[in-house]
């Protein structure tokens, strides 16, 4: 089954993963305190706005993980003092689904004391607490719900979510606390 790009996030724990069928050489590198999605040497030059942006950013206590250029105005927020569940839904909101040729639906979650998970899509606004490991993606499970997929480890929440059953894997980031801060890691499928 093709679910696009997804994200998991559990209470202390986040992945995402882009999947694709159009853009398929995109990797994620390390750049100052995020990650960030960009197209491989490999990729063909495109004008699309959707190819790269940043899917990790740490904010303090707290970590973003998003499919988006939304990633960082909720990192925004919080820095300002917003709380996540407001930060979430206001740049969701603000941003809306990308204007792509199939409507697709923005996704991200914040891990942090409280762990929430938001997607934006052309019919509405959803954001909800994360108790469990909870699932949202691009199509076909365009709602948060609960998965099987373990993510206990930055290394294992990245290995995870790149090896789910769902097709056209390109890359994954993981992301878990350690300590007062986070950890992360990177599987680019090399």
């Amino acid at each position: 089954m093709y679910i696009g790009r997804f994200l998991v996030v559990g209470p202390d724990t986040a992945a995402y993963r882009v999947s694709s069928r159009s853009f398929p050489n995109r990797q994620i590198i390390e750049r100052d305190d995020r990650l960030t999605v960009v197209p491989t040497d490999a990729a063909d030059e495109t004008d699309n706005p959707y190819v790269s942006y940043n899917c990790v950013r740490p904010v303090d206590d707290r970590v973003v993980v998003g499919n988006g250029s939304h990633t960082d105005p909720i990192a925004e927020k919080l820095a300002l003092g917003y709380p996540a569940r407001d930060a979430l839904a206001l740049s969701l909101l603000a941003l809306d689904f990308e204007k792509d040729d199939y409507d697709t639906p923005r996704i991200a979650g914040v891990v942090g004391p409280e762990s929430f998970v938001g997607t934006v899509r052309r019919d509405g606004l959803v954001v909800e607490e994360v108790t469990e490991p909870t699932l949202v993606a691009t199509y076909e499970k365009d709602s948060p719900e609960p998965t099987e997929i373990t993510i206990e480890s930055a290394a294992g929440a990245a290995n995870a979510v790149y090896d789910a059953d769902f097709e056209h894997a390109v890359c994954a980031a993981g992301v878990a606390r350690a300590g007062n801060g986070f950890e992360t890691a990177i599987e680019n499928g090399d």
